[in-house]
């Protein structure tokens, strides 16, 4: 087993990558094959969900990774990160210099993968009919900016801001702003099931059972004109329902690729030696995890109680017992690499104090021990989450001024009663949607955010945001970004714990490894090939 390690420099705050995999020796399947590729990533039709690929619903990160190998957008983000180049655009620019309007220009030429022209009007009619039906995963919200969209020709759009947006280029590479034919999307409902049609570097078709992905199968489109060079013919992406499962798997030949997630003790045994065969790359990563609370409930309606439970919880402790060198504490929701990152809940708390904590419940009039219940989900993190919620609740409980068990949902249940507000405290993880410090603050905090949270912050909505995007300089928009930090270090509607970093192990004759997740752990799945052998 060889290790690469994946070095990348920070630049206003977003990451060049410096060293990429090489091939090897003969191992995996042949040249001619697809290349396989495994994720513990579960894709399932439910009755909350029955539309879990459709781009107007679709928002974490294993069904965007689909949707961004099959759906253009206008913008993509690079393989070398850095910001967005056009992709289903020839180019794309803001037209004034206050940020609020972005004009594109397709490439000419354009088609669907079914040889359907693409549009300037199926432009226009996608990222409305997102905004239409305003699904309630929360994904529309990465579009709330817009005010009008307007077509010149069968080439060009232009989109009018209600607002300056300087993220707003990052916003049209995001999945929500995929472009699709009216054909097979309809104007005001979603599209139930498993099935995909774009005009992205592949084609899409899924085996399905028990209303489950078992695995899917990408094509090499041969219409596809765009930013990426694809380096393979085919893929086919496997789900496994846990890292063990997806280990024994590689360990059999059965697999070329394993992607998110891979249990600390996998990722110890492959960065140890553990199969001469197989290449472990590790990267920088913008994973989050956090806490999140119902602040209107009951239990932890009260400031002091969320306040008391980010003066306890030791993350330095949590980190070391479950995930080792593979993750650091986290201070703030905008992790340490992102441009705008402030230390803040470590400036307001210090270290974990029991006394602080006792006095914060005190000053309240909160009787102890406070009763809660903490809950996770089983199947989409890993399955250290499990630890790492026992770690949680000894350290809450040892401290006597709580009384905590913890719940553990698989994500299919998990996710529609976290939206339905059926959980005080829970935890989440975030994969950003795009480098910036603005999608680590938004999709929680302004309105109509990801999480359904009842928080409302009315300086943080209506004047530091909006004040953050006007920016186009990210390093200007720290101050207003620094206060947001220090509000939620206040009110504790969220309770961040760690961030990590990502890994991915190959057999050592698939080359492009380490372009294969860019820092927000977007599969690039078309940066794969198969080396010589020998």
């Amino acid at each position: 087993m060889n290790r690469k390690t994946l070095v990348l420099p920070a630049v206003a705050g977003l990451l060049t990558p410096v060293l990429a995999a090489c091939g090897g020796s003969d191992s995996g399947s042949k040249s001619g094959d697809a290349i396989v590729v495994g994720t513990t990533d579960q894709f399932t039709a439910t009755k909350d969900a029955p539309a879990p690929l459709d781009p107007a619903y679709a928002y974490d990160v294993g069904t965007w990774n689909i949707l961004r190998q099959s759906v253009q957008t206008l913008m993509a983000q690079p393989k070398g990160e850095g910001d967005p180049v056009p992709d289903a655009a020839e180019s794309c620019s803001f037209t004034d210099s206050g940020s609020e309007r972005f004009a594109c220009k397709l490439r000419e030429g354009l088609k669907f993968a079914s040889g359907d022209p693409v549009t300037a009007q199926d432009v226009k009619y996608s990222i409305e009919r997102a905004l239409r039906i305003n699904a309630d995963s929360g994904v529309s919200a990465l579009l709330n900016t817009i005010d009008t969209i307007e077509t010149q020709g069968d080439r060009e759009v232009v989109f009018h801001l209600k607002t300056a947006d300087a993220t707003f280029p990052y916003k049209l590479s995001t999945p929500v702003a995929g472009i699709v034919n009216p054909k097979d999307y309809e104007k005001d409902k979603l599209r139930d099931g498993f099935e995909v049609d774009g005009s992205g570097p592949y084609t899409f078709q899924a085996d399905v059972k028990d209303d489950a992905i078992v695995s899917a199968t990408f094509t090499k489109n041969p219409s596809y004109q765009g930013s990426v060079t694809v380096n393979n013919d085919k893929v086919e992406l496997r789900s496994f329902p846990d890292a063990d499962a997806m280990s024994a798997a590689i360990d059999k030949g059965d697999l070329d690729v394993m992607t998110r997630t891979m249990s600390p003790a996998q990722i110890q045994k492959l960065d140890g030696g553990g199969d001469d065969k197989v290449d472990l790359v590790d990267m920088p990563g913008l994973e989050i995890r956090y806490l999140a609370f119902n602040t209107d409930a009951s239990s932890v309606k009260s400031k002091a109680v969320r306040q008391a439970m980010a003066q306890l919880i030791n993350r330095g402790e949590l980190v070391s017992k479950v995930y080792g060198t593979q993750a650091e504490p986290l201070y703030s929701l905008v992790p340490a690499t992102v441009t705008g990152h402030s230390n803040s809940f470590f400036n307001k708390y210090g270290n974990p104090s029991l006394a602080k904590a006792k006095d914060l419940l005190t000053k309240a009039a909160i009787t102890t021990p406070v009763k809660l219940t903490l809950h996770y989900t089983t199947d989409h993190y890993g399955s250290a989450t499990k630890q790492e919620f026992e770690v949680l609740q000894k350290q809450l409980n040892d401290s006597g001024l709580f009384d905590v068990s913890i719940e553990g949902h698989p994500w299919a249940t998990f996710r529609p009663a976290e939206r339905k507000g059926q959980y005080d405290v829970y935890g989440m993880g975030w994969f950003p949607d795009f480098p910036d410090a603005d999608n680590f603050i938004a999709p929680f905090l302004d309105k109509n955010n990801f999480l359904g949270s009842p928080y409302n912050n009315s300086s943080i909505q209506r004047t530091l945001i909006p004040q953050s995007r006007r920016e186009a300089d990210r390093l200007s928009a720290s101050k207003s970004l620094t206060e947001i930090q220090d509000i939620v270090a206040e009110d504790v509607p969220v309770l961040p714990l760690w961030q990590g970093k990502q890994y991915v192990a190959a057999r050592d004759d698939i080359t492009g490894v380490a372009y294969a997740l860019n820092s927000s752990s977007t599969l690039q799945l078309w940066e794969l090939g198969r080396g010589v052998s020998g």
